[in-house]
């Protein structure tokens, strides 16, 4: 915790210089830096705060046993212990947009209705899952398939460490079931992929090596053509 109250406190005092709205592009990237930190920082705050309560919740049972205090202290251990595992996993999230949004995209795999249905049964989940876990979906496009499910779909979801937490998903996802669409109950085996891409905000300055480039000249159009 000292270190990252330290950290806001220094990005705090860049926001204080007189030029410091002159590189928009700086400027904001500082913002949304000391917006995440400080948001970390009460997380942390929030979860002592809980677990002082806990503990004096706890003390009060051992001084006198009450059956509803001992199930309230049971529940608040329960979701105490959730917070603190997920805060441990995000410590993991070390990677360079780990802490970004993420765009998902679902396809189909080959099988027709049977793996479009699949697809969407896929696109219901991580919605869920987001919405469950306090970020945001925004869907982006959606193309439904002919019968049922659908051909692909592509979404966005916003939220601290997004991308950190969805890139493990990237793949093939596959479904062995008794068919809803099979009139002889047969099992169906369906496959869909899922691509998860961090969503890039901040502008990326590509530096080409002019030893990289191949140049073609052709005399009889004047022309210049350069190729990457």
């Amino acid at each position: 915790m000292p270190n990252i109250e330290k950290e806001i406190d220094e990005l705090k005092e860049k926001t204080l210089a007189e030029d410091f709205w002159i590189d928009n592009k700086k400027s904001g990237e500082i913002l949304t830096k000391m917006k995440r930190l400080e948001g970390k920082k009460d997380k942390y705050c929030k979860l002592l705060t809980e677990l002082q309560n806990l503990i004096e919740m706890n003390d009060l049972l051992l001084q006198q046993q009450d059956e509803e205090l001992e199930k309230e202290v049971l529940t608040h251990t329960e979701q105490i212990a959730k917070q603190i595992e997920k805060l441990e996993l995000e410590t993991f999230f070390s990677g360079k947009y780990d802490k970004n949004n993420a765009i998902l995209t679902i396809h189909p795999g080959a099988g027709g209705t049977e793996s479009q249905d699949w697809a969407e049964m896929l696109y219901r989940m991580y919605t869920r899952w987001a919405t469950a876990n306090g970020f945001t979906v925004k869907e982006l496009d959606y193309l439904e398939g002919e019968e049922a499910g659908l051909k692909s779909v592509t979404f966005l979801v916003e939220g601290e460490n997004a991308y950190g937490y969805l890139k493990g998903e990237m793949g093939v996802h596959r479904l062995v079931r008794i068919s809803p669409f099979d009139s002889g109950g047969r099992r169906h085996t369906s496959f869909a992929s899922l691509e998860v891409l961090p969503e890039i905000t901040e502008d990326i300055e590509i530096d080409i090596n002019p030893d990289d480039l191949r140049v073609d000249t052709y005399r009889a159009s004047r022309s210049r053509r350069t190729t990457y």
